[in-house]
């Protein structure tokens, strides 16, 4: 009583009414008891002044901001839906710091939700506690002390306690930290919560919902890009089956076509696709290409006649059986004869018929006479045009090689050399395949030495030249061998050269008289050349623009030097002439 008239007090006057007078000194009771409690475990008789004063001054606050202590119950209520139902269990959340003890409920070992307290200064989950009456009988859980549901009070302290300490998010990849009173509208709007999808139902962020529904999801709508129907993405497969207006591939000849057009290309255009030969109704078995069918009709004209011949009496036996046997065109022309006796005579049928028959097989004679003499004279014809193709295949290969001769005549000793799709030369290379191209033949003036210059592109495997290109001249077999002298001597400049800035890479070298290299060839091409093994190395193309539009420039410049004191094969000097 004593609490009550200080409370009183505290808070400047009795409150209006009675229901909040009665509400008020519930929820004080249960503040009394908690500092009872404290006081009981403390062993100190002193009264629990100073956490009265505290209970009163935090009523007080209350008071002041305007709301009576049931509608600051209610608007704790309302700012958090997760005390929406009395029946559940504690806050199953991840505190920071950890729960105390004394915010536990003692029933589901969580933070208290709606806490409530019992006559024997107990804190319980409302919804715990009031299923425990329910179900375990009118005791309290902890002290089996008599207990109905009408004595228990909203423990409105502890309430306010629990939703003001600090708890983490419960979604993962999310790190937000906030009070217990605003974590439901956090998880409302949290980019790390998980949503089921609409349409396949899996578990995704809430952030990458509209990227899953629209990129991912299995269930999402998609439309065609041939035809534009549109179908399950899942079902993306079944449908480029089916798809009319689809591409594809002709299996026989490889042309692409819409999937409509197919079947007619197959069967009327394709000529690689498999046909029945066109005497087939005859007895031919033979199927082949398209392309193939007229040549197969040329070659095999007289069995396609047989096999008609044979058709047609085939034809002609089963209508009239009778003349199967020996005799029986007789006996069927007498019988003929006799049933036609009582009347006016008339031609035998079946005599007809045989002439018919004979007819038509001395006229199929007669055809395969004429098409064996012309396949003779064409046989004839193109053996005679395989002949003067031959020849005039070797006439071209003569003058081309005539005009590369003239050609390579003109250079006088410069020569810029193209090494064209060097981009498939450098996979080759990469793939550990030996690559080495040589170039066609050039002179040095008229008349001079014939060179070619050969580009071997080093494998990365290669010892102690790995990935380099390696560049060599070689002499060939010339027009003016026997007018120069030999071993060839002279300064060969070689360079490849920057097809952007000018800033060729350029190497010079000596001729030397005693290598095989510089001897006079004695096959077409000299088996020895003469260069540098790591003439650049492939990370310097890179570098510069030495490859331009898939080409590749090497230049090569030679100035030969004439020895006098070298003779020239087959030249005898002269001796001295006397004076005149």
């Amino acid at each position: 009583m004593f609490c009550q008239d200080n409370l009183w007090k505290a808070l400047g006057g009795l409150p209006e009414s009675t229901a909040t007078v009665h509400h008020f000194w519930m929820s004080f009771e249960g503040m009394s008891q908690s500092c009872y409690e404290m006081e009981k475990d403390s062993l100190e008789g002193a009264c629990c002044g100073a956490e009265l004063s505290g209970c009163a001054a935090a009523i007080e606050k209350e008071r002041d901001s305007g709301l009576s202590f049931t509608d600051s119950s209610t608007t704790l209520t309302s700012s958090s839906s997760l005390q929406t139902q009395v029946d559940q269990q504690g806050y199953d959340v991840e505190f920071d710091p950890p729960l105390e003890s004394k915010y536990e409920c003692p029933i589901c070992l969580m933070a208290l939700r709606a806490a409530v307290q019992t006559p024997c200064g107990h804190r319980f989950c409302r919804g715990c506690i009031e299923k425990s009456l329910r179900d375990a009988g009118h005791k309290c859980p902890v002290d089996n002390e008599v207990l109905t549901e009408a004595q228990l009070f909203p423990d409105n302290f502890a309430k306010r306690e629990i939703l003001s300490l600090t708890v983490r998010c419960p979604n993962t990849g999310c790190s937000h930290k906030m009070e217990l009173r605003h974590l439901e509208a956090h998880v409302a709007q949290c980019q790390f919560a998980t949503v089921p999808c609409p349409l396949c139902q899996d578990a995704v962020w809430k952030s990458e919902l509209e990227e899953h529904k629209t990129q991912q999801c299995p269930r999402r709508s998609v439309s065609c890009a041939d035809c534009m129907e549109r179908f399950v993405f899942e079902d993306r497969q079944f449908h480029e089956q089916r798809c009319p207006l689809a591409n594809v591939v002709c299996e026989y000849c490889g042309m692409e076509f819409i999937r409509d057009q197919l079947a007619s290309h197959c069967d009327t255009d394709c000529l690689k696709a498999p046909v029945a030969c066109t005497f087939s109704y005859f007895g031919c078995l033979e199927r082949m290409q398209r392309n193939d069918l007229a040549q197969h009709m040329q070659d095999f004209t007289q069995m396609h006649m047989h096999y008609m011949a044979e058709f047609l009496r085939s034809q002609n036996l089963l209508a009239h059986p009778q003349l199967g046997a020996p005799g029986s065109v007789a006996s069927f022309c007498d019988d003929k004869s006799a049933g036609a006796s009582g009347g006016a005579a008339s031609p035998c049928e079946c005599t007809q018929e045989l002439r018919h028959m004979r007819e038509t097989v001395q006229q199929l004679e007669a055809r395969l006479v004429r098409q064996d003499h012309q396949l003779r004279e064409l046989s004839i014809h193109s053996e005679t045009q395989a002949t003067q193709l031959a020849e005039a295949r070797r006439q071209v290969r003569a003058l081309e090689d005539t005009v590369r001769e003239l050609e390579a005549q003109q250079c006088q000793g410069v020569y810029v050399w193209r090494v064209e799709g060097f981009s498939a030369h450098l996979r080759s290379q990469e793939a550990g395949q030996p690559v080495v191209i040589h170039s066609p033949g050039f002179y040095t003036g008229r008349p001079g030495y014939k060179l070619c210059l050969r580009l071997h592109l080093q494998t990365p495997s290669a010892p102690r030249c790995s990935n380099y290109i390696s560049l060599f001249v070689h002499t060939m077999q010339g027009e003016f061998d026997g007018q120069l002298s030999w071993p060839f001597q002279g300064t060969i400049r070689l360079a490849i050269l920057d097809q952007a800035d000018g800033q060729h890479h350029v190497e010079v070298m000596e001729t030397k008289p005693d290598l095989l290299a510089f001897q006079r060839p004695t096959s077409q091409r000299n088996p020895k050349g003469f260069g540098y093994v790591t003439f650049l190395h492939l990370q310097q193309l890179q570098q510069g623009q030495y490859v331009r539009d898939d080409t590749l420039l090497v230049r090569c410049e030679v100035t030969p030097r004439f020895d006098p004191s070298v003779r020239r094969e087959g030249f005898q000097p002269r001796g001295p002439e006397p004076s005149l």
